[in-house]
């Protein structure tokens, strides 16, 4: 949005039916892997992440479903608003939302147990929701849009690869082929290390690029956030703590985002 505005294509009215329909998407897509995983018997005794609602009890099978049923019916209605003021490339790429929200985690060939996490999470939590979101306001998307969703994209993928390297040996044992699941702890560490490092120097790229002003590299006061994380990922192998580093991995992507968007505007 703060890229579309800059271009001078701010709509309230589509930023926020694309707000809507993202996070509807997001739900739903935790929904499905909360259900999959149950139902292919991933969740154990020996999960270090937080309590799934399916696996606890809290929830059927089919109270779950029809949670995801209800949550993409949301996302539909969003998306056939944002069709209607941006025409039919949002209708295909809303619809590609949705199946890349069900192929995560559930289907024949899931792409959690694929290793194809990080692909899809840069692709749908980086440029489609960056780019998309600037298209269905300013119909146009900015250069500055694309190194967004490059740096939104990248950190979002730290995420996965802190909740990767967390339980990279229940995985092991669940047939799950995520590169910490393969090749260890360390290579989580590293992997979790290079993210954060293409983040930070997308950045710095785009102020080079003259895609954005200098303000954005304000966004770089996250770098030792970053090193932190690492770190802490680094020499911690219980749970608890590591959910906390998850948090922390979270909290990292919303501030270096609003401070780009910040710059952006300034």
């Amino acid at each position: 949005t703060a890229c579309a505005a800059a271009a001078g294509g701010f709509r309230a009215g589509p930023a926020l039916a694309a707000l809507i329909g993202a996070l509807a998407l997001q739900v739903a897509a935790n929904y499905i892997n909360d259900v999959a995983d149950y139902e292919q018997g991933t969740d154990t005794a020996g999960r270090l992440g937080p309590t799934r609602a399916t696996a606890a009890g809290w929830l059927t099978p089919r109270q779950m479903w029809a949670g995801v049923a209800a949550t993409i019916g949301v996302a539909a209605l969003a998306g056939l608003y944002l069709t209607w003021v941006a025409g039919w490339p949002v209708l295909a790429v809303g619809a590609a939302s949705m199946l890349a929200a069900f192929a995560y985690s559930a289907g024949p060939f899931p792409l959690t147990k694929l290793g194809m996490g990080e692909p899809f999470v840069m692709v749908f939590f980086g440029f489609v929701a960056t780019c998309g979101t600037a298209w269905v306001q300013a119909l146009v998307v900015p250069a500055a849009a694309w190194w967004g969703g490059f740096v939104c994209g990248a950190l979002s993928i730290a995420i996965l690869v802190v909740n990767n390297t967390r339980d990279h040996a229940t995985d092991r044992a669940a047939g799950r082929r995520t590169l910490p699941a393969r090749l260890g702890k360390r290579a989580g560490v590293i992997e979790l290390a290079a993210f954060l490092v293409l983040a930070h120097a997308a950045t710095i790229g785009a102020v080079l690029s003259r895609a954005v002003g200098a303000w954005v590299l304000g966004a770089l006061v996250t770098a030792p956030l970053g090193v932190l994380l690492v770190r802490r990922v680094a020499t911690c192998d219980d749970g608890p703590t590591l959910n906390r580093e998850l948090a922390r991995a979270g909290q990292l992507l919303l501030l270096h985002s609003l401070l780009w968007s910040v710059g952006v505007l300034a």
